[in-house]
């Protein structure tokens, strides 16, 4: 939503109905997107991001170590994935989550994918 990428409306959908504690992301993302703002001048909207998304609620920042590099490394290879693709599965099996992401190509691994209309159209059995 921060980089107004293409399916902005599901992902705020997916945001504003999920509880935040049952959302994580990875410190790599974090970083990623602060490169991103940061080369497109928009320090001011990722300091608020930090604030408002990372600081201000429960949603959880995931972290792999150094020794954890090694399987990202592995997943790259065995599922054609690229880096950051790869830490966010190694993450993903690390804390046994869902991971939720328009990027087909995590269809290619064990873990799979959910698309955010595919988690919400699951919300309501949640209750």
């Amino acid at each position: 939503m921060l980089l107004e990428q293409e399916h902005l409306a599901d992902a705020r959908n997916l945001i504003q109905t999920i509880p935040l504690g049952e959302i994580a992301i990875t410190d790599f993302a974090v970083h990623s997107i602060g490169i991103i703002m940061s080369n497109e001048r928009k320090e001011a909207e990722f300091r608020r991001f930090v604030s408002d998304v990372l600081l201000d609620t429960p949603i959880v920042v995931l972290h792999l170590s150094s020794g954890e590099l090694g399987p990202v490394l592995d997943a790259r290879e065995l599922f054609n994935l690229d880096f950051d693709d790869a830490y966010m599965y190694v993450a993903a099996e690390k804390y046994n989550l869902t991971l939720v992401s328009f990027d087909a190509d995590f269809d290619r691994t064990e873990r799979g994918r959910k698309t955010p209309a595919d988690v919400l159209k699951q919300e309501p059995e949640r209750q």
